[in-house]
This record gives structure tokens, C-alpha cells and sequence, in this order.
């Protein structure tokens, strides 16, 4: 994207990477307070807001919160997700199945292997940039920048969000992109949440990865900007 002459800006949110990590402030409140502190200090106008995930998530809430201030959103494998909609979901059963495994004491390099393993299709650059959700210790092993607590936090936020109130807010058109994998009751919940989003988007448009990982980025890294750069210049973006 920069090299086709794009500004582009990626940020660590809070508790990540090597942005600041304060003890509390995980919410969506504090959050999108971030995203619109940062587009202010960098004197950023009318940008195009992409985020996979829970920064699609993220995306949404600042959207519905700052209607008409983007030029347009991106929804990578996240946006849509609506976690009290899953079937017999309690924020127990979600606080369970989605919590993080403890990756604390592994060895980088096998932590890397592992990941290799799972996802053989992914390129190195891929791999060291998942990487870089480590902090890398001096004795080689690895603890997540973000922690537990911190993880749980904004789990609990995203669990109390409510999407589809958000989507009629939106004045942006959005750009959903949506990985294709898993298990078929699994696909069965997700088509049915990018139809939901769609119903209740203004302008959007949906574009669906056949067998690839919900990392979208690192798994086709080339397709979605091909995807992103073409939406820009005669697209939903344009």
C-alpha cells in the first residue's frame, strides 16, 4: 500500500506490542480515545479505518462513535463479530473457548516451528511479524506483550458490544473481508453475522477468502492489498 504511494499507518493499540501498557482502560471507551488521539497528533483527515478481528470490532464502535469522519472502514475477518449471538453463548463459555493458551517459557524458535506447522503456507515475514506479539526474553523464551488480565479486559468488552445497534450508525461504506475455513457450524455463524452487517450497513460490500486462515493479512498478504488497492481506485472506496 505505501509503495503505490499510500500513506499508511499501523499502531500497537494499548497493552500491545510497544505501546504503553496501563493497568486498566481496556474498553472500548479508552480505546477508540486512542485511535482518535492518534489520527489527531498525526493530522490524519477523512482516512480509510481498517481493522482485523477485534480491531474490525474497534473500527465499528470508533465509526458509530465519529459518524462521517472516515472515508471508508475495513472489516478484515472481524467488524461483524457479535459474540452474544453465538448459539447458547454465556460470557463464561466465551471467556473459556476464547481465552488465550499460556504461551509463557516457550522458546522462541519452538514457538516459531509451531506456528509453521499450523499455518505451512505462511511466508517468513508472516511468521516474524506474528512473532512480534512476543516479548522476547533474554534467555530466548517468549511472554505475550499483552497480558491475561489485559486480553480478558477487552474480551469482556467485545462480549458487551452490540454490533448490530452499531451498524445503522455508520454513514462510511464498508469493505468486509471474510475468511472462508473451519468447521461448517462454524461457517454457518459466521455467514450469518456478514449477512446481519450487511442488512444493516448503509454501503457494503463483502468479499469472501476461500481456505485461508482468519489471520488474512499473513496468510495472503498480496491478495487483500491487491484487494485494498483496487477498492481505492474504483471500488467502494473510490
Amino acid at each position: 500500500m505505501a509503495g503505490a504511494g499510500h500513506r499508511v499507518l499501523a499502531y500497537d493499540q494499548r497493552g500491545h506490542g510497544l505501546s504503553e501498557k496501563p493497568a486498566t482502560g481496556y474498553g472500548f471507551d479508552e480505546i477508540c480515545a486512542d485511535l482518535e488521539s492518534l489520527l489527531r497528533e498525526r493530522d490524519v483527515r477523512e482516512p480509510i479505518l481498517v481493522g482485523q478481528s477485534w480491531g474490525g470490532n474497534v473500527v465499528l464502535e470508533y465509526a458509530a462513535r465519529h459518524p462521517g469522519q472516515a472515508h471508508g472502514l475495513g472489516f478484515v475477518d472481524g467488524g461483524f463479530l457479535d459474540l452474544q449471538n453465538r448459539p447458547g453463548a454465556t460470557w463464561k463459555s466465551i471467556e473459556q473457548e476464547l481465552r488465550p493458551p499460556d504461551l509463557r517459557g516457550i522458546l522462541r524458535e519452538e514457538l516459531k516451528r509451531k506456528i509453521q506447522e499450523m499455518h505451512p503456507q505462511w511466508t517468513e515475514e508472516g511468521l516474524e511479524g506474528t512473532l512480534a506479539n512476543m516479548e522476547i526474553l533474554p534467555d530466548q523464551t517468549v511472554r505475550p506483550w499483552l497480558s491475561l488480565e489485559h486480553h480478558l479486559e477487552i474480551l469482556r468488552a467485545l462480549w458487551d458490544q452490540r454490533p448490530l445497534q452499531l451498524f445503522p450508525r455508520i454513514e462510511e461504506p464498508v469493505l468486509i473481508c471474510a475468511a472462508e475455513v473451519g468447521e461448517t457450524q462454524r461457517m454457518e455463524q459466521k455467514r450469518r453475522a456478514v449477512v446481519a452487517a450487511q442488512k444493516g450497513l448503509a454501503r457494503s460490500q463483502v468479499v469472501w477468502f476461500p481456505a485461508t486462515d482468519h489471520d488474512i493479512h499473513v496468510h495472503r498478504p498480496r491478495d487483500i492489498s491487491d484487494l485494498f488497492l483496487r477498492s481505492v481506485r474504483q471500488g467502494i472506496w473510490s
